[in-house]
């Protein structure tokens, strides 16, 4: 698979494993194994993690998460527990990986150079596909201010209709008598705020508010299915 951003990867000082290796491992789909991560991170059990991009190997753009050590091990355990021992036995070999070997030759001071320029490139090509989005994206969860569901959309350029489906897809919002309204959990969370009142006709109405951390939420949690 060719990556935009490598598969294991340090980010910062923390090495990652992609959710489309964890599914390898324990021979589950990769679609399971995205969903099991956003209920966890639902849950406030992992990290919050963006998805990122990456090309597959019919060069078809994909989406992945990346996760830490510790959150590998909660999604496999919620995923197939008898896999844990496979997962500590990549883990090894992959921290084995990181360990600095120091050249014996000149060819392999250079291959060394060249692999460490290689993926310092790679890590900016990523800093910059995301610096966009991020930048637009703060610019509003600055501001502070409650959006309506027809705002969002626009702010982060995305269909309204494709946006609204993946939040009530995904548990964060439901339908009733006509209106979208957030699930207890997410609006206790400040994602969503509900503006009721009467309009100068004298009809009552309730609408679902985006707060700017709610904009920043469906930001960092749709980007790559949404924000193309």
């Amino acid at each position: 698979m060719e990556l935009l951003s490598p598969m294991m990867r340090k980010n910062s000082s923390a090495l990652t494993m992609s959710s489309r290796e964890i599914a390898d491992l324990v021979e589950s789909r990769h679609d399971s194994v995205k969903r099991t991560i956003e209920r966890l991170q639902d849950k406030e059990l992992i990290q919050l993690t963006p998805m990122v991009e990456v090309k597959n190997h019919l060069g078809q753009v994909v989406t992945e998460y990346q996760l830490i050590k510790r959150d590998t091990y909660v999604v496999v355990a919620q995923l197939s527990p008898e896999f844990t021992a496979r997962l500590v036995d990549r883990w090894q070999e992959l921290e084995n990986q990181q360990m600095p070997q120091i050249p014996q030759t000149l060819s392999e001071a250079l291959r060394l150079a060249a692999d460490q320029a290689e993926q310092i490139e790679r890590q900016n090509l990523l800093l910059e596909q995301q610096r966009p989005k991020v930048e637009f994206v703060q610019r509003y969860v600055e501001a502070g201010t409650t959006k309506s569901l027809r705002e969002t959309a626009k702010i982060l350029r995305v269909p309204e209709r494709a946006m609204i489906d993946c939040l009530v897809g995904d548990g964060l919002l439901f339908r009733q008598s006509g209106n979208l309204l957030p699930y207890q959990k997410y609006h206790v969370k400040g994602l969503f705020d509900v503006k009721t009142g009467t309009t100068e006709y004298g009809h009552n109405y309730t609408q679902t508010r985006v707060t700017s951390k709610g904009i920043e939420y469906i930001a960092s949690r749709y980007a790559s299915e949404l924000m193309q």
